[in-house]
């Protein structure tokens, strides 16, 4: 994910009961012990930027408040007009990724990362934490390009899978890493007829590896309420975001890389990259900014900043975990047309999310990730809708951030060798992972356009070089969002009262009006 829709009516209080918690021990050795339960209830933690970012900020070394904030160190703003040979606005997965594998491919190379807050602050420190094989557009790839060009597409994501987890060993990056795969679960006959599906077209994209399960095999990985049936692949990891973020951070600024946070872009255009601190001139400018890339001048319909929503529980006791199993600690995602997704966390919490409000007027984006308190009680829905034996169980932290959103939802990277202006993203939500493939396809691209390199498997893989029209004007694209949403919620509430095998007609004529 990614995600926002907050400020206007955040009370900052989860509208259900908050219950204490009993402390547990851990089902694995391998996972940390979670912490032991308050004495007294405690309130919903609302925004905060997200529940990863408040639990690294903990203090570590204080045991008598361990819940007091470290104050984080900022790095230095852009102190005036300065050159690089690459300078790359944005400081998430997708700027980090591309200095990190720039600057290793080509150590002499003056490169300036520019972020408007601080590295994580958007969807790179708020997202569900899903390390897996998904990347948007695929299908429509293979339609533009044939389907062998979409299974070279398919199977670079696969491999990204990996190339995170061993980079993050090698740079000994610990990001609560657990490789359990991807399981997306049906609980209705309409979502079991669209799973068997989507698995079919799996296989048909080369992942052999891919299992089918019925409805015992599903709860004996997770006994999810009245599943179906699942499909599982092992393409999937589930990790903590911020940990990733700030470890490759670190790793980036140990290879030479300049990051300057407090540094808002402005303005991007051919050598230059404006803010109100000065000018950074570079013969390559790379846009890496994701959902916030319609507050650059000239980009407010590119791409939509779609919102997305999460919920952290409290930790559950090793009697609750009993009642559901997930002790693969796979990540878990379902078939509904406004999907949700899941992981279980090193500390034995359960992070969900799903859409709440998915888009503010004008791609307005937030500033803290609050989140309004009825998206917040439609999560807690959802989660017990999945697991109807954890209705004590609190719900710690709510929080939402953006993620970017092309207007034929296919996620892109790029390189105009006339102007030396790069960009990268439109991840629909699956940026996790894409954001490394992307990283590297633009290092090929830079080095090809300078000379130190020819093409290579990456620069020819069917999304590099997309184009893709903007997005309507105010009120057509408010309008026409929450449109669709409101059509997914409605034909997912009609599926779950008709029992019908065949999806929704009005989910289906969503689909072609959002151009999906």
């Amino acid at each position: 994910m990614s995600s926002t829709e907050n400020a206007d009516s955040a009370t900052g209080k989860d509208p259900t009961p908050q219950m204490p918690h009993a402390p547990h021990a851990p089902n694995s050795p391998q996972e940390p012990q979670a912490p032991q339960a308050p004495q007294v209830p405690r309130q919903t933690v609302n925004g905060g930027i997200s529940f990863w970012y408040a639990q690294q900020s903990q203090s570590q070394d204080q045991s008598q408040n361990p819940s007091l904030p470290t104050p984080r160190t900022p790095r230095t703003p852009l102190p005036g007009d300065t050159n690089a040979d690459v300078v790359i606005v944005g400081g998430g997965y997708t700027g980090l990724w591309t200095a990190y594998y720039l600057k290793k491919a080509a150590p002499f190379l003056r490169i300036t990362v520019l972020e408007q807050k601080f590295c994580g602050y958007g969807a790179s420190g708020r997202n569900g934490g899903w390390l897996y094989n998904g990347i948007a557009g695929r299908d429509r790839y293979a339609l533009l390009h044939g389907h062998d060009a979409a299974v070279r597409l398919q199977e670079a994501m696969n491999a990204t899978v990996t190339e995170v987890i061993t980079v993050a060993a090698e740079e000994d990056i610990d990001a609560d890493i657990h490789r359990g795969g991807v399981l997306e679960v049906a609980y209705t006959p309409a979502q079991l007829a669209r799973l068997k599906t989507f698995h079919e077209t799996e296989l048909s994209y080369g992942e052999k590896d891919r299992e089918l399960y019925g409805p015992r095999e599903t709860a004996d990985r997770i006994r999810v309420s009245d599943a179906v049936g699942s499909t599982w692949t092992p393409h999937g990891a589930r990790l903590h975001p911020m940990k990733l973020l700030k470890g490759l951070a670190a790793a980036v600024e140990a290879l030479g890389v300049t990051i300057h946070e407090s540094t808002p872009v402005t303005e991007i255009r051919p050598k230059h990259a404006v803010t109100p601190h000065g000018t950074v001139r570079a013969p390559y400018v790379l846009r890496c900014t994701e959902g916030f890339t319609a507050s650059l001048k000239g980009h407010r319909r590119t791409w939509l900043p779609m919102n997305s929503s999460m919920i952290a529980t409290e930790p559950l006791t090793p009697a609750q975990w009993e009642s559901i199993g997930w002790e693969g600690r796979e990540t878990l995602g379902d078939m509904a047309h406004a999907y949700m997704y899941a992981q279980r966390t090193a500390d034995d919490r359960i992070a969900l999310g799903g859409r709440g409000v998915p888009y503010r007027f004008g791609s307005r984006t937030d500033n803290d990730g609050r989140t309004r308190p009825s998206t917040v009680k439609a999560l807690r829905q959802i989660l017990l809708r999945l697991f109807p034996q954890l209705s004590d169980v609190a719900v710690a932290h709510a929080w939402s951030g953006v993620l970017g959103v092309p207007r034929d939802w296919c996620a892109t990277v790029a390189l105009d060798r006339s102007t030396g202006l790069g960009w990268a993203g439109g991840y629909v939500g699956s940026g996790v992972a894409t954001a490394n493939l992307a990283a590297r396809t633009l290092r090929d691209l830079v080095q090809r356009d300078s000379g130190q390199s020819g093409a290579t498997d990456l620069t020819t893989l069917p999304w590099v070089e997309h184009k893709v029209r903007k997005w309507e004007p105010e009120p057509f694209r408010w309008l026409g969002v929450h449109g669709m949403y409101a059509t997914y919620r409605a034909a997912d509430r009609r599926e779950l009262t008709t029992h019908t095998a065949q999806s929704s007609r009005i989910a289906r004529i969503a689909d072609r009006v959002a151009g999906r």
